[in-house]
């Protein structure tokens, strides 16, 4: 670049040269291998979307048998093998690259999709971020082709004897990715996510034969069956009962499946599928139109197991919107949303799963028909107008003296009472226990001197919920039930960490039954469950014998309990020792806590109070409630002036 006037000093030159450097073009290329790593990041987030891709590509592929072999949950190996149609050298060689793919050759074919994958970037993105072992075969030929693949890298490619199919070997994920490897969770929870997407493809194909084995243990082995068999080998045989096949069929859409009775409603844990063309999609506001179907049928926020598939024009929907294709847009989704509402609450309603009064029953009040020829006539009452309840009769009570009968009373509550004491009764909503000992109660800790406790404080109960107590700061109201909850919490991670907890062994073992994807979690988290007192024995087949329960939680179920634990574990994530620990110890507390309503004695009430001051957070429950408040002097004063 030459200066304007064509003249210029050396240090003119040294800055226009510069600025020649800097103006040079700075927009390249990726390379395939990072632009495939970029795009892994969006399709392969974790070992069980590699299972998600290769299961699904098996199904494209028309197989009917498909084996699942995971070790060290995915990190190690993930093995995926099928009979399906098997591929040729060539498009064995190009079902690596970016875009490569059998199921689209033009826009249009975007709007009328019949297959689960279609982007061709799902072998490509595993490649990048792992080493891949591919042997396939069709079934015309004699040999078939084996490639070995390493960060987008081809490294060996031969023919070789392989059944007809397809077998990929995916080790080592994210080995090149050292960042996206140390972000995974446990070995527990990536298992669990492995489990959760082979459901959802097991659900939609009941015709084809599946497969799953976890470190050479078998925990899938599902027969090509009927869709309610496979909802049944997949989640448990209870569930048969409390099935409600639901069908309806109009121009707009075809809906089928099955939705639960309303007695098997919970807090969590529901067994919840969406299926639209044969792949599972999350959609909030289809779920919505289910629950409306169970308005008052279920306590709120309790949820209810449902799987329901639904079948519409692939141009009516666009399944393009979300790299891992689980969320769908649709053309008419309020019209949906009335039909699905619609249909489960005639599925209910046909197999009498909402109360309604039956009129047609044996023993019914007989209607006498009216006649017109007879004159209406009002009903006659007969009455004994000579009855006197008071009149002494051999039959009558004997009388009695109620004034020497109560003779006494009114002298002795005269002797208890306090001079000059305000006689007002209290409200029936107090509760009011004398304190006990010669006159002092005990008294507060306080956790800080302004709310310090009086000397003879008296606690109160108000409407089975708050106690309230005088301290030098002025009236404090604590929730009774989260401070058990606080001071239980506090005990249970102390027996924890210290591996103190107390068993009662109990009379008659009560049977655990867990589906895979549960048993898998439950085994990471057994040695928690063992240090609070539990003592669970593996029958095998997702069967548990629960043999001992902590020390002080008699009268709760254990079953509900334990799975209770093992959903929250699930939807929590929680891989950290720590994190386990802690929603462990409050689940625990919270099902063994005092319940609201429940009326407290004095003793019960000062005892609960010194243990909430004991803790070293008495103000909050451990997931940050308030557990108490008060009132000051000023507030209260200033009510009465």
């Amino acid at each position: 670049m030459a200066c304007p006037d064509g003249n210029y000093s050396f240090r003119q030159a040294v800055f226009y040269i510069r600025l020649t450097l800097f103006m040079s073009d700075i927009i390249q290329l990726l390379p395939d291998s990072v632009a495939n790593q970029i795009a892994a990041g969006e399709v392969i987030q974790r070992p069980a979307s590699v299972v998600k891709e290769l299961v699904e590509n098996a199904i494209d592929a028309q197989a009917q048998h498909i084996h699942v072999l995971i070790a060290d949950a995915g990190k190690t190996s993930i093995q995926v093998i099928d009979d399906g149609k098997g591929m040729s050298e060539t498009d064995a060689r190009l079902s690596f690259e970016r875009h490569a793919t059998s199921k689209i050759r033009e826009a249009a074919d975007l709007f009328s999709l019949h297959t689960l994958g279609f982007r061709g970037e799902a072998l490509a993105s595993i490649a990048a971020i792992a080493q891949v072992e591919l042997k396939t075969r069709q079934e015309s030929r004699e040999l078939g082709t084996r490639i070995l693949v390493s960060g987008s890298r081809v490294e060996a490619q031969e023919a070789i004897a392989t059944p007809k199919g397809s077998n990929f070997c995916v080790n080592n994920l994210f080995f090149n990715v050292p960042a996206r490897r140390k972000f995974l969770k446990s070995n527990t929870t990536e298992l669990s996510n492995i489990l959760a997407e082979f459901e959802r493809i097991a659900l939609v194909h009941p015709e084809v034969a599946f497969t799953l084995y976890s470190n050479d243990s078998q925990l899938f082995n599902l027969p090509a069956s009927p869709l309610r068999q496979r909802i049944l080998h997949i989640f448990g045989k209870k569930l048969n009962q409390h099935l409600l096949s639901i069908g309806v069929e109009t121009t707009l859409i075809r809906l089928s499946g099955y939705v639960a009775k309303p007695e098997t409603a919970r807090r969590k844990g529901a067994h919840q599928f969406f299926f639209v063309n044969g792949r599972y999609m999350r959609h909030p506001y289809f779920h919505r139109a289910v629950m409306d179907a169970y308005e008052q049928l279920i306590p709120v926020g309790d949820q209810i197991s449902y799987f329901l598939y639904l079948e519409v024009d692939p141009a009516n929907i666009d399944v393009n919107i979300h790299p891992t294709k689980t969320e769908i847009k649709f053309e008419n989704e309020p019209a949906i949303w009335q039909i699905l509402s619609a249909a489960v609450k005639e599925s209910l309603g046909k197999f009498n799963a909402v109360p309604s009064i039956d009129f047609d029953t044996e023993g019914r009040p007989d209607i006498p028909a009216f006649e017109q020829s007879q004159p209406i006539a009002p009903p006659q009452v007969q009455v004994n107008r000579d009855y006197n309840p008071f009149k002494t009769s051999a039959y009558s009570r004997p009388e009695v003296n109620w004034d020497a009968l109560y003779s006494g009373i009114e002298k002795a509550s005269k002797l208890n009472q306090p001079e000059q004491a305000d006689t007002q009764e209290l409200p029936q909503e107090f509760s009011f226990q004398q304190p006990a000992g010669d006159g002092e109660q005990s008294s507060l800790h306080p956790s800080s001197p302004e709310t310090g406790s009086e000397k003879g404080t008296q606690h109160l109960q108000l409407k089975g919920k708050y106690i309230l107590t005088s301290v030098r700061s002025g009236l404090m109201l604590i929730d009774q039930h989260r401070a058990h909850v606080r001071v239980l919490f506090d005990r249970y991670m102390v027996q924890i960490r210290e591996k103190q907890g107390i068993s009662q062994r109990v009379l008659f073992p009560e049977i655990l039954q867990l589906p895979p994807s549960e048993a898998a979690v439950l085994q990471g988290i057994l040695g928690e469950l063992a240090s609070l007192g539990f003592e669970l024995t593996d029958l095998g087949g997702g069967s548990y014998a629960i043999n001992g329960i902590p020390s002080g939680i008699e009268g709760l179920d254990p079953v509900n309990l334990i799975g209770s634990m093992i959903r929250t574990a699930m939807e929590k994530g929680s891989d950290v020792k720590e994190e386990v620990q802690q929603f462990l110890a409050l689940t625990l507390a919270r099902a063994a806590a005092i319940v609201y309503g429940q009326v407290l004695s004095d003793r019960e009430m000062a005892s609960l109070v010194d243990d909430l001051f004991a803790c070293q957070t008495p103000s909050y429950t451990p997931d940050g409630k308030t557990v108490l408040d008060t009132i000051r002097d000023e507030e209260i004063e200033k009510m009465f002036r």
